[in-house]
């Protein structure tokens, strides 16, 4: 992916589109395409100091100045006290192949930047080739070096650092830690600059989120490279963070990761270009968990940490679907050992301390991933092994009753939660303010109930037992869901039942009861929910979480925490729901109509992976056109579940194709 300088006619537009390197334990490298840090998640160090969690900003980035004979050009671009400083006006090309590549002209001088991390290690690499023009030059290099957690940022007055530069390589000790951030320049002469302090470095969109937005950075020093006429040469500088240095050539280590994600696209086996830029998205989000000593997924970049229900949702797409079945087992297994009181995890937190349980769908979630697993690989000796005694202790728990009011009515349905609680995946809360209350009998919740029990029914024939149990229920399940659910005046399903009342507001959660693996209504229903989520939450990048008919309708998501979180399930867009939509679709639409429509459903999302966090897909996007993205720039369901909708519909297609 190719971009030009149509791309970056201001700073503002210039600051639009971002990129993301990642190191499969949690850290990773990003900025925008300018190379602005417009964000306080933007630096081209952020390590992860126990994987994948306690993300700490090193590096911000390196100050670039090339200096021809007497005069300088700064090749950085920021936001500085209320002023713009416009370094990418020299920036020809950007373009991301695997890694993001920055080509500028200075005169008759070229400079070229390629940016990576080793994969594994808290490590970034940034790789310059020089092409020098007819005059002697020379490229200053200085390192805005930080320390800080990834959500907060910095002031000078509260950094103490000491710096020490010895044999090409440039150590800087933050004085209340015994970490050590180390620069290592490939050549240069380095000057010190005695404590001097980068200021008010502002981020555009914290601002516009209502946060703090402004911090300073430690600038240690900076290493000048000089250049002769028309001199071709390379120049490694490699950051990182208590880390032995292996291998100091930059363009070995470069060429390693992109072997690397080579042999991804290979595995996984696709001709199709879209699929492949997936395989490459899909991989960010797989990381290495120490406390577990386990793979987990990291729900979104650049804030979030790895989320029990992202996870479950997220599972099928980033590791079945691109043949990383080792992963997808290895995740399976490490959350088997954390069920407690039939509960998966909702999120383990940003560091040592126990994980949250307040989530109903996510043990539900892993039902699913589980028989995903099982129809991919066929492992019966892991599932019955494994998983059978885990999920029939979850099915127990929800049956008697568990923690948050979790419990299966005499009608044989799950109830869940109160009125102070947020336990389905819309959980936005304000203080006390729960902004989408859905505490009952949620559509998905119940849907997500009968798969499982069907799912456990099929697991217990596996294991050699009788299922006649588990397939009564089923029954009840589904009698009892079509009794309780269906809204005969519109031709859809309620989102919630509750003692007295049934909630009628059109949203995204009822196309689970056609999208999972065993689907709850029956076909001639089934379809008639498709075309309600159709008609009224589609749109071309996801599905609105709620349809522009009611009255609570937010279809603009900005502002502080109280209008970001009043919007979020309110009618802003979420991608991940757009995979189920379209499974449902291809279940229950008629041949000609998949045929004709189903492929447009992709085409704005191979747009999409040149805007936002270019190669990736955002969280979730405004209600209201243009559909501007927002949220985490690149986040796990969005990418797995788009993945995995457009490989069922290439199997759908080759059958109805083979069969004119």
């Amino acid at each position: 992916m190719k971009l030009g300088k149509s791309n970056w006619r201001t700073y503002w537009q210039g600051i639009q589109k971002e990129w993301l390197v990642t190191n499969g334990i949690g850290g990773y490298s990003c900025s925008t395409i300018i190379g602005a840090n417009a964000r306080r998640y933007h630096g081209l160090l952020i390590a992860a100091c126990n994987p994948p969690v306690e993300r700490y900003l090193t590096i911000s980035k390196l100050d670039e100045i090339v200096c021809i004979g007497d005069t300088e050009h700064s090749l950085s671009a920021f936001e500085a006290g209320g002023v713009v400083h416009e370094g990418y006006r020299y920036l020809e090309e950007f373009s991301y192949s695997f890694l993001p590549n920055y080509s500028y002209r200075i005169k008759d001088m070229y400079i070229e930047k390629t940016i990576g991390m080793v994969y594994g290690k808290n490590i970034t690499v940034v790789l310059y080739r020089i092409i020098g023009g007819d005059s002697v030059s020379s490229l200053r290099l200085a390192p805005l070096v930080n320390f800080r957690d990834y959500h907060h940022t910095n002031r000078a007055h509260y950094m103490n650092f000491k710096s020490e530069y010895n044999n090409k390589t440039l150590t800087v000790t933050p004085n209340d830690s015994d970490k050590r951030i180390r620069l290592y320049f490939s050549e240069g002469q380095f000057k010190s600059s005695h404590n001097d302090y980068f200021y008010n470095m502002e981020y555009a969109y914290e601002s516009e989120r209502g946060l703090d937005y402004s911090e300073d950075h430690y600038i240690p020093g900076y290493v000048t490279v000089n250049v002769n006429p028309y001199e071709d040469k390379y120049i490694t500088v490699i950051l990182s963070l208590d880390e032995q240095l292996e291998e100091a050539d930059g363009s070995v280590l470069i060429n390693k990761e992109l072997e690397r994600q080579k042999r991804l696209i290979e595995t996984a086996g696709y001709s199709s270009e879209f699929l492949q830029k997936l395989v490459l998205a899909s991989d960010k989000f797989i990381v290495y968990r120490k406390s577990t000593g386990a793979k987990s997924v990291i729900a979104g970049y650049p804030w979030f940490t790895d989320w029990g229900r992202d996870t479950m949702i997220a599972l099928p797409g980033l590791t079945l679907s691109t043949g990383r079945y080792g992963d997808a087992k290895e995740i399976l297994y490490t959350f088997s050992k954390y069920i407690k009181d039939g509960l998966v995890p909702n999120v383990f937190p940003d560091g040592d301390f126990e994980p949250a349980y307040n989530t109903v769908d996510a043990p539900l979630w892993y039902f699913e991933a589980a028989y995903r697993y099982y129809k991919h690989t066929k492992d019966r000796e892991f599932i019955v092994g494994v998983l059978y005694p885990v999920l029939k202790e979850i099915c127990e728990y929800y049956i008697k009753g568990t923690k948050y009011s979790i419990r299966m009515d005499s009608d044989f349905l799950i109830c869940a939660g109160d009125e102070k609680t947020q336990l389905t995946w819309m959980d936005a809360k304000v203080d006390d303010w729960v902004v989408t209350p859905r505490h009952g009998k949620a559509v998905e919740i119940n849907a997500l109930w009968y798969n499982a029990i069907k799912i456990i029914s099929e697991f217990a024939l596996l294991a050699g037992e009788q299922n006649t149990f588990y397939e009564s229920m089923s029954e009840n399940i589904k009698t009892s869901f079509f009794k309780e659910f269906w809204n005969e005046t519109r031709r859809c399903l309620f989102d919630v039942v509750g003692k007295g009342y049934k909630d009628s507001k059109i949203r995204p959660n009822q196309i689970l009861a056609v999208s999972l693996s065993f689907e709850v209504l029956e076909k001639q229903y089934a379809q008639e929910v498709v075309k309600v989520v159709w008609k009224e939450l589609y749109t071309a990048l996801g599905l609105r979480s709620l349809a522009r008919i009611h009255e609570q309708y937010r279809g603009y998501y900005g502002g502080d925490r109280y209008a970001r979180d009043g919007a979020y399930h309110q009618g802003t867009v979420w991608t991940w729901p757009f995979g189920h939509f379209v499974v449902a679709f291809l279940k229950v639409m008629d041949r000609e109509i998949i045929k004709n429509v189903v492929p447009r459903f992709f085409e704005p999302f191979k747009d999409h992976l040149k805007d936002g966090c270019i190669g990736s897909i955002s969280e979730i996007f405004d209600g209201d056109e243009p559909l501007a993205p927002k949220g985490c720039f690149a986040q796990a369901w969005s990418v797995s579940e788009v993945l995995r909708a457009y490989v069922a519909f290439m199997e759908v297609e080759d059958v109805i194709f083979s069969n004119g």
